[in-house]
């Protein structure tokens, strides 16, 4: 598979979460659905290992991916999605959430030698802009209403940046030693860290919603197989492979994606000033993997 064809299903399946999570809110508490859907892919990963009989990891590294896939997942999903849930604009989470490969680019250099050219950082703010010209019809309205007994903004605040950190760090952790283990019994271990996560704070925060139907169902089978499964274990694959911040500069061009899909499946309307952002976001990504 060519570097292309990965990179550009990789943008393209993370780019669907954000409609995955509009897509369960009528049905399910997300971190409920999270826990279906690491748990699922958790259960898919340990069938393939066991029937392809991949070498699994045993002591010290067996816990240190539950902790990756817990930072990875569990962790940046969960506090983000309860920081939405709190009255955090979902265009403002999606922007500090874009700031997560600007931040693997600044820890990667000290870490592993990581060092991008000025090209690079110039494709970094590039994207960046791009991701906020996108976002911005979403971030003017950030001033909605705050739901009645939600927790303190600086809180939320402090929450919506932990989940930042967490997928940064979870992201740098793939490039220590657990990128010796074996990606399929990895992903299986890393998965189950990501679901306890998602029990814990589904019994915290009291969430019992959970309303089958079909829409519920498809969206815990694409967030199976497709994010979790196909989407997560690209970006574990290519951050291995290569410089983890080239890696992640796609993630500046999940929202643009979201819009487009937005116009598409639900007739939101695109403004002249996200096509505008796309733009920027598709160069950045081009001078930041140069």
């Amino acid at each position: 598979m060519s570097v292309l064809i990965t990179s550009v299903l990789f943008v393209v399946l993370w780019s669907t979460g954000f409609v995955v999570a509009r897509a369960i809110t009528p049905f399910a508490d997300p971190n409920l659905y999270l826990l279906a859907r690491f748990g699922g892919t958790a259960v898919l990963f340990t069938l393939v290992a066991l029937v392809t009989r991949a070498v699994w990891p045993r002591g010290c590294d067996l816990g240190k991916h539950l902790l990756a896939g817990a930072l990875l997942q569990g962790v940046y999903l969960g506090a983000g999605y309860w920081a939405v849930a709190q009255g955090l604009s979902a265009g403002v989470m999606a922007l500090l959430g874009a700031l997560q490969p600007l931040l693997t680019a600044a820890v990667a250099a000290p870490l592993f030698g990581e060092r991008l050219s000025r090209r690079g950082w110039s494709g970094m703010v590039l994207g960046l802009t791009g991701v906020a010209l996108v976002l911005e019809p979403k971030l003017a309205a950030a001033g909605a209403p705050v739901p009645h007994g939600s927790a303190p903004p600086w809180l939320v605040i402090v929450i919506s940046i932990l989940a930042v950190v967490s997928i940064t760090a979870g992201t740098l952790f793939q490039k220590t030693s657990l990128a010796k283990a074996d990606i399929r019994s990895a992903s299986a271990v890393q998965n189950l860290g990501a679901a306890a996560v998602a029990a814990v704070l589904a019994l915290l925060l009291g969430e019992h919603r959970w309303i089958p139907s079909a829409q519920l169902w498809a969206s815990i089978a694409w967030g199976v197989v497709m994010l979790s499964g196909v989407g997560v274990t690209l970006l574990v694959w290519m951050v291995r492979r290569g410089d983890a911040s080239r890696a992640t500069a796609l993630l500046f061009l999940a929202p643009p994606l979201a819009a487009l899909e937005g116009y598409i499946g639900f007739g939101e309307m695109l403004q002249p000033v996200q096509i505008a952002g796309f733009m920027f976001a598709l160069a950045g990504v081009w001078l930041a993997r140069s």
